[in-house]
């Protein structure tokens, strides 16, 4: 069955702002803990984050975490998501899960080709269900028919992860992965994460995304020479997140 992909933030840090700004106080001020957390939680610690953003001062940030449940994605998105290495993932396991009636990604290239196309995609998928069932057989019980029939499933057999970034690997993920020039899927879901976390931390993730929205694209020659539409996409997410555009 065709699945769409979807990105959920499930839990995070309470109060990431206040917690960052936090640590970043901690580091120029000789005043007690209990101090400055009484301080801070007086305060709108917006200004302050947006300063930090300026100086480049980003460790304060991998005090505040973020876990996001994501499901209706192909494995070859998880090829891709779990390069970023400073995150944490569980992914379900097609050694102990039976993908016996896998659920599976359609290219969206593929799918506009018409109704001719996606019905031999699917046919295809079909097939490949048919030869993971038919080494299931063969290889017997326990969960090396599994681990071993796996093999023939293809990279849209669907996945579902759970992942966790601190916000500092988070920004870097969305100035990666908002990109035009990220492959369709993770850009898709990236996008979703950042809808997410900005509705709980604006202040720390409202300048986040592709490069092109600090400054010049840093694609260079491979440029996708659409940045005021991205830059476009970006506003209408703050707009519709109550965030105000500066």
């Amino acid at each position: 069955m065709q699945v769409e992909g979807k990105a959920q933030l499930i839990r995070y840090t309470s109060d990431p702002e206040q917690t960052i700004a936090l640590a970043a106080k901690l580091c120029y001020s000789g005043s007690e803990i209990d101090e400055l957390i009484e301080k801070i939680g007086e305060k709108d610690n917006a200004k302050f984050i947006r300063i930090l953003t300026e100086m480049n001062h980003f460790s304060p940030f991998e005090h505040a975490s973020f876990t996001f449940a994501i499901e209706g994605v192909s494995r070859a998105l998880l090829a891709q998501i779990t390069r970023h290495r400073i995150a944490s993932f569980s992914v379900r396991s097609q050694r102990y899960v039976n993908e016996g009636d896998f659920n599976y990604i359609i290219p969206p290239k593929i799918a506009a080709l018409g109704k001719e196309a996606k019905e031999k995609y699917e046919a295809q998928m079909a097939q490949m269900l048919t030869w993971y069932k038919e080494w299931q057989a063969q290889l017997g019980e326990g969960e090396g028919a599994n681990e071993d029939a796996r093999f023939v499933l293809p990279n849209a057999c669907e996945t579902k992860m759970i992942v966790s970034m601190n916000a500092r690997e988070l920004m870097h993920f969305f100035s990666l992965r908002c990109c035009n020039r990220a492959q369709w899927e993770i850009r898709a879901i990236a996008w979703q994460m950042l809808e997410d976390v900005l509705k709980v931390a604006p202040s720390v993730f409202g300048r986040s995304g592709p490069g092109c929205l600090r400054g010049p694209c840093p694609e260079g020659k491979k440029c996708c020479k659409n940045s005021d539409a991205v830059r476009e996409k970006h506003d209408a997410l703050l707009r519709a997140c109550g965030i105000k555009i500066e």
